[in-house]
């Protein structure tokens, strides 16, 4: 095999993995920038739900060089300090923008900002330079988006949503990390036997949904605790900001025979389906 051959061959491998692990799909990017919209103010949630298609093509157009230190930093388990800086720097271009009375370029510079407490809470992303066999990423994904209207989107940090912006880069390693926990049940649940699962084939009762259903709640919660951060420094508008539900388990009365099981759910941020 000559050089020439042998660097095609490699670049190939390198592309093929970099779209095996490409991070959570389009739909599911839009579905977590949707309830996340649930948690911050009614006011803000208009003005980016008025600039969805643009905020979805700028969270695509990331930096090709933060793109990779980001992606560096999630199989290792720990962002450098170059990245925490070069991160934070993108966050401020969005309140700059406000600054500046440039309010529609500033709302969908911030919505953009998605993409990094997104990737940060995708287990997929820190599964380790090991990565997952082929396949197993697309099962995953294919499951949690097939499984979308069975997932409870659950306020996953409270105090999170209080954030200043300074705490942000502490929050995002904090993100990593309880991916990073979870990273090793995709990979065990969905390659058996040497193969692949096929997500058709697994249901709710899963670890896998566990895992999908603990991350997507992750990211919408700190999607929005990110966006309300900087939206703070920005000195926009926080009232109106929809109330959380808690949830708690109801126990039988004691004289009934036959007691309804309840099953407990944590605080919700919304009701009904996906919008």
């Amino acid at each position: 095999m000559t050089i020439a051959r042998r660097t095609l061959v490699t670049v190939g491998v390198v592309v093929s993995l970099a779209a095996e692990a490409a991070a959570w799909p389009a739909a599911l990017m839009q579905s977590l920038g949707r309830d996340a919209r649930r948690l911050v103010p009614r006011s803000l949630a208009g003005l980016m739900a008025d600039r969805e298609p643009q905020i979805i093509a700028e969270a695509q157009r990331f930096p090709p060089e933060l793109a990779q230190a980001l992606a560096t930093d999630l199989a290792e388990g720990v962002l450098r300090p170059a990245t925490v800086a070069a991160l934070e720097g993108r966050a401020s271009e969005a309140v700059e923008l406000f600054g500046e009375q440039r309010v529609s370029e500033g709302v969908i510079k911030l919505g953009a900002l998605l993409r990094i407490p997104a990737d940060l809470s995708d287990p997929v992303l820190s599964a380790g330079n090991e990565g997952y066999p082929s396949g197993v990423v697309r099962e995953y994904y294919a499951f949690v988006e097939g499984s979308l209207d069975k997932i409870p989107v659950v306020l996953d940090d409270a105090a999170a949503l209080r954030l200043r912006s300074r705490a942000l880069p502490a929050y995002w390693q904090s993100l990593l990390g309880r991916s990073r926990s979870q990273s090793a049940v995709i990979r065990t649940e969905l390659f058996q036997n040497g193969r692949v699962v096929d997500h058709r084939t697994i249901d709710y009762r899963s670890p896998v949904f566990g895992v999908g259903s603990l991350s997507y709640s992750r990211a919408v919660t700190a999607i929005a605790a990110t966006w309300l951060a900087l939206w703070r420094e920005a000195n926009g508008d926080l009232t109106r900001i929809p109330a959380t539900r808690e949830v708690r388990p109801q126990e039988p009365p004691a004289a009934s025979a036959t007691p309804s099981p309840v099953s407990p759910s944590p605080v919700s941020p919304r009701s009904g389906g996906h919008q």
